[in-house]
């Protein structure tokens, strides 16, 4: 028998426990008012307030070895991959890496609200296609989802349109099915996927795309999902529109190009992004999440009382230690 561990996160009511969670939270960030306090009514706690009272432990360094950095003329972008979730398609991306197959590439393809590609864009003519290395695969099977056991899922109580169940996995939106046993990564803002075509099985990671726009969840089980940007998600996000069918540019003058892209354990200590995450596994991420589903801010006329998973903050900050 499989057993799945699980976390929920608090509904719009908060317990009492949460509650009092929340009113330790915001007084140790400076944020109860006494006149609050001293009438008894439910203080008011921001995302921020959560943030600014999270412990050390409450985040996570990026994991170097699962750390894609790909450098454009304008910056860079850093790709948390996800190998739980694709492990062979997360592989093959990592041997593209380290022999600098996606170097001189470019991003051919951005779709107003829907996605950034990036790849060979000669990938169908063979006499021009970049050879993959030898110890990459040029297709598998997909892997879209997986079995859910043994995974630590927070559940999002909040209803869902695509999903029996959302909630996160070790900083990732995910989507799950207790009926089938089953989980898969969501195709949020900043998720990273594979690109393939109508055969499901042929896709490889050397076509990649982030999500831009509104989540399109209807990709969900239908793609394979590798990872999500964790930095530089601004970069692919504000590029020129492509004029062509599907967002392609019809000039490839107007595609940018990749300088480099490499495993951040591959990289000098001094140049690996120093970065850390929000761990959703904790008290502090489900004060957060409540902190967002019932905006208590002056500025809300009328709060929502319930939250999408695509819309719940997952935060990244630099490691204290590398501040200057």
């Amino acid at each position: 028998m499989h057993f799945l561990h699980s976390r929920s996160i608090t509904h719009r009511r908060a317990s009492p426990a949460l509650c009092l969670a929340l009113v330790a939270i915001a007084a140790h960030a400076g944020a109860v008012p006494a006149a609050a306090t001293a009438t008894g009514e439910t203080p008011h706690t921001t995302m921020q307030q959560v943030l600014a009272a999270s412990k050390p432990s409450d985040w996570r360094a990026l994991d170097p070895a699962r750390t894609l950095v790909m450098t454009l003329p304008q910056g860079r972008v850093v790709i948390e991959l996800a190998p739980a979730f694709a492990p062979r398609h997360v592989a093959n991306i990592e041997a593209l890496a380290r022999a600098h197959f996606f170097d001189g590439l470019t991003i051919n393809r951005v779709q107003d609200d829907f996605v950034t590609q990036w790849g060979d864009a000669d990938s169908d003519i063979p006499s021009k296609a970049r050879p993959l290395p030898a110890d990459a695969r040029a297709a598998m099977p997909d892997e879209y989802q997986r079995s859910a056991a043994g995974l630590d899922f927070t559940r999002l109580p909040d209803g869902d349109v695509y999903a029996p169940q959302v909630g996160f996995v070790d900083g990732f939106p995910v989507g799950r099915d207790p009926r089938t046993n089953t989980a898969w990564l969501l195709h949020c803002y900043g998720m990273v996927g594979v690109g393939r075509d109508n055969p499901p099985d042929n896709g490889s990671g050397a076509e990649l795309y982030a999500v831009i726009g509104q989540a399109p969840r209807q990709l969900d089980r239908n793609i394979t999902v590798v990872g999500r940007v964790v930095a530089g998600m601004h970069l692919l996000a504000a590029l020129p529109r492509g004029g062509g069918d599907l967002g392609f540019y019809r000039d490839p003058a107007h595609r940018t190009r990749i300088l480099d892209v490499r495993l951040a354990s591959e990289l000098p200590l001094a140049d690996r992004p120093r970065l850390e995450v929000l761990r959703t596994d904790t008290a502090t991420f489900a004060a957060l999440v409540e902190a967002r589903r019932d905006r208590s801010e002056s500025w809300f006329v009328r709060p929502a009382g319930h939250i999408s998973v695509c819309n719940v903050p997952l935060p990244v900050r630099v490691t204290p230690a590398a501040k200057p």
